[in-house]
């Protein structure tokens, strides 16, 4: 490695039960992200430092280093957690040393559940940030104030990036590489690694997962109706009666408690079903449209692309090659 200083160093943090994986995989990542830049540019080329960061007890001190030095992480990322997001007792010792890092210029960056503990330092209030989809509702509970938009996978906010999904670290790993390095490098590590380049969806993937413990049981059994019916003939008169409700009250207790108006709650349930004959069968997209309760196979298109991010056709050959070719 050329002796002169790092284009950054990018600190990872360990923190307890995070992913130990990913904390390797990014040393990994950035390190031959460095060797790409060197291939193509020769000694002059800039470069990434990696270090390691844990809790010793009385303070938070680097454990590990790609390269000597003694200078402060530009970027500080959050890895994933292996199961559950950290508790607010666990964040502690580190809620300090995060805040004192972003009040010396460092980037905060999260992936996956590795956002709660960067939400317990109170720098995400009132930002648009995400997390993995099966945490959105935990995650909007404990932090009220924080915009979340799971749809996305990475979100870039300047002095915060976030990255959805527990394997998004490639994806942040690459942002940062692009930032640092150039985008001719960021493409050359995710080719050499067999990655997409940034630029991915998170909603691509999230399967629609609705709210059912919220304690309407009116409601619920609504839920449990659309379900078992695909929400075919889910008009409204029909779901205040399934819940025994005026139509008004139906409406004000249903967003209430799911989240959703129900018009948007059936459209996501109509729209998950066919993600999965898409995924699974080889049936037409208009024989698919009017199996969930679609007769317009034009405004299914136009739905199915608003809430997924892909068009029927290219949803299929993402995700089912097999079913596209026959």
């Amino acid at each position: 490695m050329p002796q002169k200083l790092p284009a950054a160093e990018i600190g990872i943090l360990i923190y307890p039960d995070a992913q130990l994986g990913a904390v390797h995989g990014l040393t990994d990542l950035f390190t031959i992200a460095n060797r790409m830049a060197r291939d193509r540019l020769g000694a002059d080329a800039p470069w990434i430092r990696v270090t390691h960061w844990r809790d010793a007890g009385s303070a938070i001190e680097r454990v590990f280093e790609t390269e000597p030095g003694e200078s402060e992480p530009d970027f500080v990322i959050l890895p994933p957690a292996v199961t559950a997001p950290i508790t607010q007792a666990e964040a502690k010792p580190f809620t300090d040393w995060l805040r004192e890092r972003r009040e010396r210029g460092s980037t905060l960056c999260s992936v996956c559940a590795g956002a709660f503990l960067l939400a317990e330092t109170g720098a995400m209030a009132g930002r648009s940030v995400t997390t993995h989809w099966f945490f959105a509702d935990d995650f909007a509970r404990r932090f009220p104030d924080v915009r979340l938009e799971t749809d996305k996978l990475v979100i870039d906010d300047g002095d915060l990036i976030t990255a959805g999904g527990i394997m998004a670290w490639t994806d942040l790993g690459l942002k940062l590489v692009d930032r640092l390095l150039g985008s001719t490098v960021m493409l050359a590590t995710a080719h050499f690694l067999l990655v997409d380049p940034p630029g991915r969806e998170q909603r691509y993937y999230s399967a629609f997962s609705p709210r059912l413990a919220h304690g309407d049981e009116a409601i619920l059994k609504v839920q449990h109706w659309l379900q078992a019916t695909g929400a075919h003939g889910a008009t409204l008169a029909a779901m205040a009666a399934q819940a025994r409700l005026e139509e008004r009250t139906f409406l004000r207790r249903f967003r209430a408690a799911t989240g959703m108006k129900p018009t948007e709650y059936c459209q996501h349930l109509r729209i998950g079903r066919a993600r999965e004959l898409l995924e699974t069968t080889h049936g037409t997209v208009e024989r698919i449209a009017f199996e969930v309760g679609y007769e317009d196979a034009s405004a299914f298109r136009k739905l199915f692309q608003r809430v997924v991010g892909l068009t029927p056709r290219e949803f299929r050959q993402r995700f089912n090659a097999g079913a596209e070719a026959a």
